[in-house]
């Protein structure tokens, strides 16, 4: 069985990490969307949030899995038997940091592969940055995420305060 891994903060989840694992999914028997436990960011939603939007989100995508997941990346993978690292690419400025990292795992772990895919052109502008901040503003969010991720924002943020 060929296992993938996924691995991200998924701060929220938006969807070109959906079409990242969609399209993932169809290469590999088992697609684990990994996300990671504490990223050096700021979060909005915890661990266990993440998980519940991701699983919530991708729930009708019977070969995928959602797992949390702290450590090493290279370290988890070879945990679930994976040795392939998928990670999604949308401009320049993404692949320098994707080969840095890219380079260091193998360092780490020779025998994981890491294969990039390309987002959508019609997901290529977003990140999880975005979203957080059109919803912020008290932006439409239908475009960027799931129903569920979009209440979530809202929930969380409140509604948009003019000049906020």
């Amino acid at each position: 069985m060929r296992i993938a891994v996924y691995p991200g903060s998924f701060d929220p989840i938006h969807f070109g990490h959906i079409d990242i694992t969609l399209r993932a999914a169809r290469l590999f028997d088992e697609l684990i969307l990994a996300v990671y436990d504490r990223p050096q960011k700021n979060l909005l939603f915890s661990t266990a949030e993440r998980v519940a939007l991701a699983t919530e989100a991708l729930g009708d995508v019977p070969n995928v899995r959602v797992m949390s997941y702290g450590g090493l990346t290279v370290d988890f993978v070879r945990s679930v038997n994976s040795r392939v690292i998928v990670r999604g690419l949308r401009a320049m400025y993404d692949f320098e940091l994707e080969y840095q990292t890219a380079m260091t795992n193998q360092q780490l772990a020779p025998n994981v592969e890491i294969i990039c895919l390309m987002t959508s052109l019609d997901h290529a502008f977003i990140s999880s940055t975005v979203v957080k901040e059109v919803a912020m503003g008290g932006g439409p969010l239908e475009q960027f995420v799931p129903a569920v991720v979009s209440e979530a924002l809202v929930s969380r943020l409140g509604p948009a305060v003019p000049g906020r």
